[in-house]
């Protein structure tokens, strides 16, 4: 059809630019979409969806230790709740990862919106005093597995930025954490105190619902450079599985990508246990009330969005990533050993900026190393395998945290993450990040 190849050339010339590929065929109603709502607008959505779902996560969290009082449940039992959580996202990361690599950005965002809808369903009928609210409180757990709204909002980001514009965008989603942890706990209190326990998760139904109808209306089925089904086996070979454990771990043996990964796991793991242990921490350690450990918290906040809302799009701007990176560990050095001689909440406050500088600068920029060194078809896998980092720390924290804590006390954080942190810098001094990227190119 000779006749046709300038219309579709002239088409194409239209449409924006994805990982600097040209639409392939069979992607019609995806690109569709794009041209309706246009890319900055899709990620302008993403990132009201991600801050909608963060809102809602944090609502919940700010409940869950009132409803599980009222329910009878100890502390021991309401860790157990803490854990299967943290175990049910830790396993669902890197699936629902590759879920969104086949099945494409629309799907994932649906399914974790439709997954929150369940959870908050269960936990406004576990606060009926008719119905078996502990039964209940722990088969809410059961949907975290799919509720990954954050990876799947990452996914997008990454795949409608270019290499040079994603620390930026990436950093950008901090401000919609920063925006769920002060709404969300400001909400979840005041509706907590105002309308009673149950409102608080007939709200997050509610809101999940909303996100879920618009993902499956505004977002593109794909907006990868490849149509939704571009990963299906080729004929007489079987099709690919979401549960193909060993496409997901093979991502991590090409080049550059497990020593990234490692430096993202081992650095932040440290402060991670000492955040986890952070509510303990604040009550017997720095005598504080629970108002005033939740100022701490908003105080959290606040540095948060300017950090990766504002800052590392700036520093992305004038050093390199590996630079950045070398910087967070350096940091992170020092935030240690200060943490180790604190004793005050006011030593506290003066390190946090350097902490969550670490943290937010760890996270961001690893993230856009890894996605770099996949293809553009596996960055939702690895972003799924990047997601459930956080999951670890809050699985093998409460444990490992309050064994530490109770044989040794504060300063032995400070001291692990300084040590941690101080031989992952001479690594990186030794062996230069750039040189396993460049192999991995």
């Amino acid at each position: 059809m000779p006749q046709a190849a300038p219309k579709l050339t002239r088409r194409r010339q239209c449409l924006p630019r994805m990982q600097g590929a040209a639409a392939p065929k069979g992607q019609g109603r995806s690109l569709s979409k794009m041209d309706t709502l246009g890319r900055p607008w899709v990620i302008l959505l993403t990132y009201v969806l991600a801050a909608l779902e963060l809102t809602c996560l944090f609502m919940q969290f700010s409940i869950l230790p009132y409803l599980s009082r009222r329910l009878g449940m100890d502390s021991v039992a309401f860790g157990y709740l803490q854990t299967i959580f943290g175990v049910l996202q830790l396993l669902g990361g890197p699936v629902f990862g590759r879920f969104a690599d086949q099945r494409g950005a629309r799907a994932a965002l649906s399914l974790s919106f439709v997954a929150g809808s369940a959870l908050y369903l269960l936990l406004a009928a576990a606060c009926s005093p008719a119905l078996p609210g502990a039964f209940l409180l722990f088969a809410s757990r059961l949907p975290g597995a799919l509720m990954h709204t954050l990876p799947a909002a990452q996914m997008v980001i990454t795949d409608l930025t270019a290499p040079a514009e994603r620390p930026a965008a990436l950093g950008r989603l901090g401000l919609c954490f920063g925006v769920g942890v002060i709404l969300g706990s400001l909400l979840g209190g005041t509706l907590n105190t105002e309308c009673g326990i149950h409102c608080p998760a007939i709200v997050a139904l509610v809101a999940n619902l909303l996100g879920a109808i618009l993902s499956v209306t505004c977002i593109p089925a794909s907006t990868k450079g490849a149509p939704v089904d571009a990963q299906a086996a080729p004929p007489g070979e079987p099709k690919a599985s979401v549960f193909d454990l060993q496409a997901i771990t093979r991502l991590l043996l090409l080049p550059g990508v497990l020593p990234v990964f490692l430096i993202k796991v081992v650095s932040g793991f440290p402060s991670g246990l000492f955040m986890v242990m952070f509510s303990i921490i604040s009550m017997d350690f720095f005598q504080l009330e629970p108002s005033q450990a939740g100022y701490l918290m908003s105080f959290f906040g606040v540095l948060q969005m300017v950090v990766q809302g504002l800052v590392i799009g700036q520093l992305s701007s004038h050093f390199s990533e590996e630079a950045l990176l070398r910087a967070s560990v350096l940091v992170f050095m020092v935030v240690g050993l200060a943490m180790a001689l604190m004793s005050t909440v006011l030593h506290f406050c003066l390190l946090v900026p350097g902490l969550v500088f670490s943290l937010c600068t760890l996270h961001v920029v690893t993230d856009s190393m890894l996605t770099k060194a996949v293809s553009a078809s596996d960055t939702g896998t690895m972003l799924g395998l990047c997601a459930s980092v956080q999951p670890l720390t809050r699985t093998l924290g409460p444990t490992l945290g309050g064994l530490l804590y109770r044989s040794f006390g504060v300063p032995v954080f400070g001291q692990v993450q300084f040590a941690v942190n101080f031989f992952l810098f001479l690594v990186l001094w030794r062996k230069p990040m750039s040189q396993k990227r460049d192999k991995a190119w």
